[in-house]
């Protein structure tokens, strides 16, 4: 039981019309100009002759991904992703709409429940996405979708590329998005979640049935919220009541449970569980019989008896909350002058040795690293790294003008042409009491989104190296995974930010500009780490966020401008200032990341880890316009992702695409702990110079045969290095142009299982370059600019199979062939061992428990093209004779009708026993007299006798004539026995 109850109502049969299936593109054509009313004390805009929806992205991740094939657990296809949110957004263009997609860049501690909630479901998808690829080897059903690893940020790098609208939260998502979509006047909003059903937007559509069909409709269900509140007969401000005692985040379900009771007892239905449609209906017949919200202290006294319960105090704020949210409560929710500082004190002070007195006159408008010139050459970068993409030949109605829209804004735009892409309107929207109010009067050119193009030409290149290390030891190479508790002895300090750092943060954080992290580390010094796809009983892989701690660690000591604060502290001690034993200081970071020892209980504190040089601060990172803060800005990325090297550099060896691809595995290969193998580094390269990996069509109907458990936690483990990655790039200043990051460039997760899959097959490198050396050229020296000055450590390849190789031998708990002694081994167990021996060559009989049961011919063969004679032989296997003993038989040949002797039979110990070297045959006749146990009986002059006794009768009569006939034959070649007459038997 839940609020999203009343969203599983709005969609169930017992509300007729409360769904209904629309096409949104018709929609649109039925729009006409008209103007809203406008408020007396707030300004609405006119909505226009375009259908204007806002998209919680939040809710269908999987829509905007491209939808559920199959492919989606093996890394990402974002080549797939991208071309069908160009197909998307080119028909809505067509089709006379207009789309805002907000992301969730919120940090919500009263919603921290939810969260951890939701990473528990996702642990769970994941843990049976990876059993059901490690039994069957096929991609997992759709039913078990989870995002792929760096999805958001490929989505949102995605919509920028195509001059979609994208922004991100700051304080409360969905107040947020709906005040966003009131204040600007959209149409209506694609969602699905419960929590915007009490907001009553103006049309409220289905963000995850949202289809784009292949006859050009944009179909999806419009919820229709009148026939919800026709059918509860309830008001909107009473549907807000609904919601709060269904339980939500701020009053979870959990502590209503006696009012569930009571209402039961109240609407009749004691023995029906509230549950779906039946708890929907029985709160709502509650409600009516309640007083209105406008009378709140009536209300909270009938529900609860006491108005000062703890209960009644949650329950006033979430009823206020959905009120907030409403056509209403909006417009008094939100005033019409916010103020203009509105941020809070503890975050905003100025730093009184924050940087140089001239860092007060940098331009804070945006990234020095960000102007047009540098952007338009990034976006020729990007058009010949892309030169080669195959468009399906349904979709060629896409043409050239289409890649012209792809930059922000052209050179005839002015620097604040950044608002554009915001609509036009104000960066801040109208949020919770606690948002971040930014004045919307301030120039940006941050929008523009394309970094510093540092590979212009081989000068720059050179200079770069120059002002950065050489030496790649200079950077420690091993993270330290564990985590660091915060000791009473170190000196922690409370690190402030910049007005314009954070102003400028907000801003991009505001428009999608800016990984959301950066954000929650500078306004609340905390982080959420979500579950990945990784499998947490495999030991052949650390936890994903452990392998990039150090870099996170790295990211955080730049941000807080911990080399300049040790570096005052130093001064200062040195003066005299501050006492000798004073500690370095040190800024803790709260990450909240999931282990077995710590399953969300309580934040991890991790110490920022300061770069192995001087530093400058993040106000000279981020708006310092000189070549020196340019050099600075790319050694400080450099120096976060382990790969201060000269050759990384040269884009002879990594093409500027290829940068951040070059960076994760070189941090990868790094750690201490080896997680390559030697094969799969040279997949991840030969994927992303493969011609195939931009061409959509090949590899929609490219087949793969298996799917390795190994290589999905491989590509998550590459996707979240690459998250991490831009990361960094935006906390030290975007030195890398945005355009080269994006990670269709240089993988897709099922072109890198299809490489791996063949790298096993083939045998060299050239073979799986498909024997295009200029390719293998290519790989070659992209590997060699990774591996510079690396000790590389590849893991271990995985053992062979047992019938394979000795290892699997030693596996089982064998020696290997070359241990053993040079003898054969005496065995005739199994048809291996059979053809390991020779077959014997005068036939030879089968015994059980002494008994003949069966014999075969003669097999003379041939040796050295000689036929060979029968010979008298031992026959030296294992099998078990009478009384346990070694049968070695003998045939001689005599007359026709002459009965020939038996088999002899002797001790297998008689060197060891001389005492039994003979028997009496007439004591053996006085024991066989009896025939006891199972076998065959024999007729004789004395009665029934066992065949085995017979047998040891003739046996020992002919050792009475030769006592030494084991002594000439134990050591004589094996060549078989012969067969001895049949003997009238009879079953006992």
């Amino acid at each position: 039981m839940g609020i999203q109850d009343l969203q599983a109502f709005l969609e169930s049969t017992a509300l007729e019309g409360g769904a209904v299936s629309v096409d949104l593109l018709k929609i649109a054509r039925n729009v006409t100009q008209r103007q809203q009313p406008q408020h007396a004390a707030r300004k609405i805009r006119p909505i226009g002759n375009k259908l204007k929806l806002i998209v919680d992205a939040e809710n269908c991740l999987d829509r905007l991904y491209g939808g559920y094939f199959s492919d989606w657990a093996c890394g990402g296809q974002w080549n797939r992703m991208l071309q069908f949110l160009t197909l998307l957004m080119h028909s809505i263009e067509r089709g006379n709409i207009e789309l805002a997609v907000v992301l969730n860049g919120t940090i919500e501690k009263s919603r921290m429940s939810e969260w951890i909630q939701e990473q528990a479901s996702v642990r769970q998808k994941v843990g049976m996405v990876l059993k059901h690829i490690n039994t069957k080897a096929t991609p997992p059903p759709k039913i078990w979708w989870t995002p792929p690893t760096c999805l958001r940020t490929a989505l949102r790098m995605a919509l920028r590329h195509l001059d979609i609208t994208v922004m991100c939260t700051m304080d409360d998502h969905h107040q947020e998005v709906i005040a966003y979509c009131r204040e600007y006047g959209f149409h209506g909003l694609l969602a699905d979640d419960a929590e915007y059903a009490a907001f009553d937007p103006p049309r409220y559509f289905s963000s995850e049935h949202i289809k784009l069909t292949y006859k050009g409709s944009l179909e999806t269900k419009e919820y229709m919220l009148s026939e919800l509140t026709k059918t509860l007969l309830l008001s909107q401000e009473q549907v807000c009541v609904v919601a709060s005692l269904l339980g939500n985040f701020l009053l979870p379900e959990s502590e209503l449970q006696d009012l569930y009771k009571k209402i039961s007892i109240l609407v009749g239905s004691k023995e029906i569980k509230l549950t779906g449609d039946t708890a929907v209906k029985a709160i709502a017949e509650y409600v009516r019989t309640l007083p209105p919200p406008s009378n709140m202290d009536a209300l909270v006294g009938q529900i609860f008896g006491n108005s000062n319960e703890k209960r009644a105090n949650l329950f006033r704020q979430s009823v206020q909350y959905y009120l907030n949210g409403t056509a209403n409560g909006f417009l008094k929710y939100c005033p019409p002058q916010a103020p203009k500082k509105d941020i809070k004190k503890s975050n905003i002070i100025q730093n009184e040795t924050s940087g140089k007195p001239e860092e007060n006159d940098f331009d804070t408008s945006g990234f020095a690293s960000e102007t047009t010139e540098q952007e338009q050459e990034s976006l020729q970068n990007y058009k010949l790294a892309t030169a080669n993409v195959i468009i399906a030949p349904d979709f060629s109605s896409l043409n050239d003008d289409s890649s012209a829209k792809t930059s922000p804004h052209n050179d005839e735009s002015p620097p604040s042409s950044d608002t554009s892409r915001f609509n036009g309107h104000s960066s801040s929207s109208c949020v919770s009491n606690n948002s971040v109010t930014i004045s919307t009067n301030l120039p940006s050119n941050s929008g523009s989104g394309s970094a510093s193009a540092v590979f212009r030409n081989h000068q720059i290149v050179n200079l770069q190296v120059s002002s950065s290390s050489s030496n790649a030891s200079s950077v420690p190479q091993s993270p330290n995974r564990q985590n660091v508790s915060q000791p009473t002895c170190i000196n922690v300090i409370t690190p402030t930010v910049s007005v314009d750092v954070l102003r400028t943060a907000s801003l991009r954080h505001q428009k999608g500009l800016m990984a959301p992290w950066i954000l929650h580390v500078l306004s609340t010094k905390e982080v959420r780490l979500p579950c990945v796809m990784e499998d947490e009983n495999n030991r052949e892989f650390p936890p994903i966020h452990e392998i990039y701690q150090l870099l996170r660690q790295r990211v955080y000591a730049v941000l807080f401008n911990l080399h300049h604060h040790r570096y005052v502290h130093s001064k200062k001690k040195e003066a005299g200032e501050l006492p000798e034993n004073t500690q370095p200081p040190d800024i803790i970071v709260k990450e909240w990341v999931y282990s077995r020892s710590n399953p969300y209980q309580h934040a991890e504190e991790v110490r920022a880890e300061p770069l192995p040089w001087a530093v400058p601060t993040l106000q000279r990172l981020w708006f310092g316009p000189s070549l020196d803060d340019k050099r600075c800005r790319m050694r400080a990325l450099l120096s976060c992702l382990n790969s201060d090297s000269p050759l990384i550099l040269n884009t002879a060896y990594v093409p500027q695409q290829m940068f951040v691809l070059a960076c994760v595995l070189r941090y990868i290969m790094a750690l201490e702990r080896p997680i390559m193998r030697r094969n799969e580094l040279d997949v991840f390269l030969c994927q992303a110079y493969n011609p195939d990996l931009m061409n959509v069509q090949y590899l929609q109907e490219l087949t793969l045969n298996v799917v390795t458990s190994r290589g999905v936690q491989l590509a998550a483990i590459f996707m979240q290095g690459v998250e991490m990655a831009l990361l960094a790039n935006d906390a030290c200043g975007a030195p890398l142009p945005w355009l080269m990051c994006c990670p269709w460039l240089y993988f897709d997760g099922k072109l890198f299982h299809h490489t791996l899959a063949r790298s096993a097959q083939v045998k060299s490198l050239l073979d799986l370059c498909e024997n295009h050396i200029e390719r293998v050229v290519k790989v070659e020296r992209l590997r060699k600019a990774i591996l510079e000055g690396l000790d590389v450590k590849f893991a271990k390849p995985p053992l062979p199979h047992f019938a394979d190789s000795p290892l699997g031998l030693m596996r089982q708990g064998m020696p290997p062939a070359n241990c053993l002694p040079p003898m054969p081994l005496p065995s005739t167990r199994g048809a291996a061992a059979l053809r390991q021996r020779p077959i014997p060559a005068r036939g030879g009989q089968l015994q059980v428990a002494g008994v003949v049961v069966g014999s075969w011919g003669p097999n003379y063969g041939y040796q050295n093209n000689i036929r060979q004679q029968p010979q008298l032989v031992g026959y030296q296997g294992r099998g078990r004779g009478i009384n346990n003993q070694f049968i070695p038989q003998q045939f001689p040949r005599g007359r026709a009708g002459q009965r020939k002797p038996g088999p002899p039979t002797f001790n297998v110990n008689r060197k060891n026993n001389p005492a039994k070297k003979k028997v009496s045959a007439n004591k053996q006749k006085q024991v066989s007299n009896t025939p006891k146990g199972r076998g065959m009986t024999v007729k004789t002059e004395s009665g029934d006798v066992l065949a085995s006794e017979v047998l040891k009768e003739e046996t020992l009569a002919s050792l009475s004539i030769n006592d030494t006939i084991y002594d000439d034959v134990k050591n004589s070649e094996h060549h078989g026995q012969g067969d001895g007459p049949p003997v009238e038997t009879t079953s006992h």
